[in-house]
């Protein structure tokens, strides 16, 4: 049975309008504008019913923590070196199934990209990775 709570409600309505996957840290502080007194355990085990509903994607990236987003098509994500935000990427190129070695199929893939979001580039936040 699924219990429709305030807290819940909180939570999916601060999914829905981000604009990229959140920490669960970022969930918890604008999820207290809804409900003041929510507190960190109430966000993980919300985001674990959601994630096992299929509502709320985790999304794992390399060397990161795990962020949760809205399940959604299937999209990339562009990692901020400078404030490490994770942004979606929408698009996708079906290239990859040019560079697969001949009698091999290419059945899922993802990609991240690592560089600076507009705020950090806008800010002087520099970092000194070279790609390629």
């Amino acid at each position: 049975m699924i219990r429709h709570t305030r807290q819940r409600s909180a939570i999916q309505d601060v999914l829905s309008n981000a604009q990229r996957p959140l920490l669960p840290q970022e969930i918890l502080q604008a999820s207290q504008a809804a409900v003041p007194h929510l507190n960190l355990a109430t966000i993980y085990r919300n985001l674990n019913t959601l994630v096992e509903e299929g509502l709320v994607t985790a999304v794992h990236l390399p060397n990161q923590a795990t962020r949760f987003e809205r399940t959604a098509h299937h999209h990339h994500h562009f990692v901020c070196n400078g404030c490490d935000k994770v942004f979606d990427i929408h698009e996708c190129s079906d290239v990859f199934n040019g560079m697969v070695p001949p009698g091999f199929a290419v059945q899922r893939h993802e990609v991240t990209l690592y560089g600076q979001c507009p705020s950090c580039t806008n800010s002087g936040t520099t970092t000194h990775h070279v790609c390629c």
